[in-house]
């Protein structure tokens, strides 16, 4: 149930499109000439006509979310002021009670709606394996529905909205058509950040000026997204597509090379769009919440996921793992704690065993993890830093293994198809030269194609290095005039030079 496919509806409006090219200049020059006390105007109008563009039929599922979670926040924060107003505790209570029924019910609004749209189908299917396997004949009750792009980033911001209001940690927002732009904002509607109404709400209303150094420094860090996105994870899909899209015909490094190329695509593309979307955002004075921060050079799962779409880790740390309890309990419930949490993450990417394995990976690897010494909070190798910089030269290069393992469950299809990657993928190895010729001959990758599409990593690598210690965009901009322009120059032509010419490709995580 995905959108819509490359060529149909929607193409318009991918970030890497022209037409996008069109459209943020013109929402750029909108919004700083009308009045500060306007600018939601052309934020929400810009925002909806951006959906709007994937197929009007969304729209309705959008503002239907919009309505019923703007009253029911109202509704939630009144029930709030009667219970501590109240003359008695009974009354009290029974205030109390009526905002906790708000919140159920519009909670449920919420997951009933991502279930109907995104899991009806997968439940139907498996209730009806599940019966048969009894011998109680059922045929499974499917749709045949388009999901609503970015339907899991702006339910799962509703929802951190609403319980946030329940828990008094928020004011419910009263002016409707800022509210409508929290869950709308064109930049991150389809793939995030999730943000907080906390972040996000504020800054909505208060009256921005522009700054050409934010503007700039938003620009520079677009064009580094169009790099990962254009040069990197477009170049590496040809082949990572090539392989997974026939998987029986390869084998050897053939596997492992598309894996590693996986990697480094799902990466590059997704990081990419937020970097997009961070400037985007930027270029309007609002600042969204940073979603990567060199994740492959953490040094543990639990590591990798502090970098990771950061704004879906601590989504799941604080609407899910803390309510169950998190590291406040025994050890065994806190590592059934993690591989809940894991399991919902997996659920959360896709309808499909598949994801809920990989998930279940990612949680099982935390629990295990959590047993060695290294990892211990206020051990040793956590306090001194010279001996857990030694130990990361070895911690680093496992976890980034161990990430690329489950990404193959991520990316093939089928789990016959994960099986098949995982018990081929290391045919051969014992004779290293025929282990990568047959690569070469299956792949039909030449010598110049590897570096064509490798060399363009190095600068990824080093970025991600050095954004380790130092955001590297501010870094360059300090530099002097014959330094960082060169830099600005160099990096245009790369990506007008190494981009797949007329090929405009979705992003990988709106199928989410």
């Amino acid at each position: 149930m995905p959108g819509p496919p490359p060529g149909q509806k929607g193409i318009f409006m991918l970030f890497n499109s022209f037409g996008y090219a069109v459209f943020l200049p013109v929402v750029f020059l909108l919004y700083w000439a009308v009045p500060r006390k306007w600018r939601w105007v052309p934020l929400l109008a810009s925002s909806y006509f951006f959906y709007a563009s994937w197929g009007p039929e969304y729209i309705l599922v959008l503002l239907l979310t919009t309505l019923i979670s703007y009253y029911a926040a109202l509704q939630m924060e009144r029930a709030g002021k009667q219970r501590d107003k109240a003359p008695d505790k009974k009354r009290g209570r029974k205030t109390a009670s009526s905002a906790k029924i708000v919140l159920v019910l519009s909670l449920l609004f919420c997951t009933d709606l991502l279930f109907f749209f995104k899991y009806l189908n997968f439940f139907s299917e498996n209730v009806a394996a599940l019966l048969q396997r009894f011998s109680i004949p059922m045929q499974p009750f499917t749709l045949q529905l388009a999901l609503p792009i970015g339907i899991s980033f702006y339910l799962f911001q509703t929802i951190s909205y609403l319980v946030d209001v329940y828990r008094g940690k928020i004011p419910a927002e009263r002016h409707f058509g800022i509210y409508a732009v929290y869950i709308s904002f064109f930049p991150k509607v389809m793939q995030g950040p999730i943000e907080r109404g906390a972040s996000l709400l504020p800054q909505l209303h208060k009256p921005r000026r522009f700054h050409y150094s934010q503007a700039s420094y938003s620009l520079k860090l677009m064009a580094w997204g169009f790099f990962k996105k254009l040069v990197l994870a477009d170049g590496l899909s040809i082949y990572v597509s090539q392989v997974y899209g026939n998987l029986s015909s390869y084998t050897g490094f053939s596997l492992m090379l598309a894996t590693f190329f996986y990697a480094i695509q799902l990466y590059c593309d997704f990081s990419g769009y937020t970097d997009i979307a961070l400037g985007s955002a930027g270029i309007l004075g609002i600042r969204l919440s940073p979603n990567f921060r060199s994740p492959y050079f953490a040094s543990s799962i639990k590591d990798f996921w502090g970098r990771w779409h950061m704004s879906l880790s601590s989504w799941l740390r604080d609407y899910i793992y803390i309510p169950l309890g998190g590291n406040r309990v025994g050890r065994i419930r806190h590592a059934l704690n993690i591989m809940i949490t894991f399991l919902v993450s997996g659920l959360w990417h896709g309808a499909s065993w598949n994801y809920v394995l990989w998930g279940g990976i990612h949680g099982a690897l935390q629990v295990i993890e959590g047993f060695f010494p290294w990892n211990k909070k206020g051990s040793r190798f956590q306090t001194d830093r010279k001996l857990h910089a030694l130990l990361s030269i070895v911690t680093v290069p496992v976890t980034f293994l161990l990430v690329c393992f489950a990404w193959i469950f991520f990316r093939a299809a089928t789990f016959q198809d994960a099986l098949y990657v995982i018990r081929n993928m290391f045919t051969g190895i014992g004779s290293p030269y025929t282990y990568i010729h047959d690569c070469a001959v299956q792949m039909g990758i030449t010598f110049t194609n590897l570096m064509f599409h490798c060399l363009p990593l190095i600068p990824l690598f080093l970025f991600d290095l050095v954004s380790l210690k130092t955001d590297v965009i501010a870094l360059i901009s300090r530099q002097r005039f014959f330094i960082r322009w060169p830099v600005y120059i160099l990096l245009l032509l790369v990506i007008l030079l190494f981009s797949e010419k007329g090929v405009t490709t979705e992003f990988i995580y709106m199928q989410f």
